[in-house]
């Protein structure tokens, strides 16, 4: 560890950073300031083609690549000349439009192109979309392809051991038998179709100006139909638009994609705590790893660390999930600024999923079937037949069988 890693107040940024690196990109404050130039960047792009803003049809090529370079070329240099900025302006949006006029240089050609940054936007127009494509980006490139990882390594247990039989547990007591491979494919049954209720969760924008009605963009261009043009804007990005808002993009969606991931966290807590059960049953032995310690007293001992990292952090992301939900889509009339804090965390609450999901994904390659353990616990509890031998006794009219 590094002295800023050593004084994060954050364990995220402290003892897990290395495990989220991958989020940085996205939910850092670099992150965000990196997608709100983005979005300042396109719509003056996506204005330069609208026919009837005459205004920037003369603009040239060579000032459209110069705006795709400030887009590509974005460095941590520059992130820091956006605070720098924004030390004077007091602003964070206002700091990213006066940023990218710095960028565009002081040429006469360049006039007109400055003048129509950030053309009849509000702050949130800029926000909301930028947190849609983080959220995106968070979902896709990152949760997505370790949720496919661990459920890759489920299956290939639950195929290894789908003829193993176990005693099965019902209130902590024997009960009749299952097979260990039938219990990992309840799992994945039940991940796959959270997953797939997670990915289902439309991602929404909005770009509707202060108060949601295109005040501003009518008063400029009475005749534009602008509906359709920030319809279309949106949708370049890979968004559904929401036409109908206040100031702020409700946040209902983001408390459907805060849910459906409790969700999928939800049915992982349990898959940690039954393999926890399990391995103190001995019906699994961990994989020592040279020079580790279980314990700082007892030699012997190897603990399930890696079940109980992941159920901890899926419990605080789900907290955090819970917040969002609950929070988010609440804002006094046309919008207060509660969101804005909130949203900043939302980065914090993927970084625990992430760390959650690696922590499990470690266990389950830890993880050594011992079927000698499950099957003398078989042999050893001749009563689970009774439920069996009571169902035949009923087939052939035997009086009484339960009794």
């Amino acid at each position: 560890m590094n002295k800023p890693t050593l004084m994060a107040i954050s364990p995220i940024d402290g003892r897990y950073a290395e495990k989220v690196n991958d989020l940085r990109e996205i939910f850092s404050e670099y992150g965000l300031i990196r997608y709100r130039v983005l979005i300042e960047v396109r719509w003056l792009q996506c204005l330069h083609n609208v026919t009837t803003v005459p205004e920037l049809s003369a603009i040239t090529p060579a000032l459209m690549d110069k705006l795709n370079q400030i887009i590509d070329d974005f460095s941590i240099e520059d992130a820091q000349t956006v605070k720098d900025i924004e030390l004077t302006t007091n602003h964070d949006v206002k700091a990213i439009e006066y940023f990218i006029r710095k960028k565009l240089g002081n040429k006469p050609d360049t006039r007109t192109l400055k003048d129509f940054l950030h053309f009849a936007c509000t702050s949130e127009d800029i926000n909301n979309l930028s947190y849609a494509l983080m959220m995106r980006a968070a979902r896709s490139d990152i949760l997505i392809p370790i949720m496919n990882d661990l459920r890759d390594k489920l299956k290939n247990l639950a195929i290894t051991n789908a003829n193993l039989a176990m005693i099965s547990r019902t209130h902590g007591q024997i009960a009749s038998p299952t097979t260990l491979g039938k219990e990992i494919t309840n799992i994945i049954v039940r991940i796959d179709r959270a997953q797939k209720q997670f990915l289902a969760i439309d991602i929404l924008g909005k770009f509707n100006g202060a108060v949601g009605n295109y005040n501003a963009h009518i008063a400029a261009y009475p005749d534009n139909d602008w509906l359709t043009i920030t319809r279309e804007f949106i949708e370049s990005l890979a968004l559904k638009p929401n036409l109908y808002t206040t100031q702020i993009e409700p946040h209902d969606w983001i408390a459907e994609y805060c849910h459906a991931l409790m969700r999928y966290n939800t049915i992982l807590i349990d898959l940690s705590r039954d393999v926890w059960g399990y391995i103190s049953l001995g019906y699994f032995n961990q994989k020592v790893l040279k020079n580790e310690v279980g314990s700082s007293t007892m030699p012997h001992k190897v603990n399930p660390i890696d079940f109980e990292n992941a159920e901890g952090n899926f419990g605080i992301a789900n907290a955090m999930l819970a917040h969002f939900s609950e929070k988010l889509p609440i804002s006094r009339w046309q919008r207060d600024l509660t969101d804005s804090t909130v949203q900043r965390n939302l980065g914090s609450a993927m970084a625990h999923v992430l760390i959650a999901l690696k922590s499990l994904k470690k266990g389950i390659s830890k993880l050594e079937v011992n079927p000698l353990v499950i099957k003398n616990e078989i042999e050893d509890s001749y009563e689970v037949l009774a439920e069996a031998i009571q169902t035949v006794m009923r087939r052939y009219s035997i009086s009484e069988p339960y009794e």
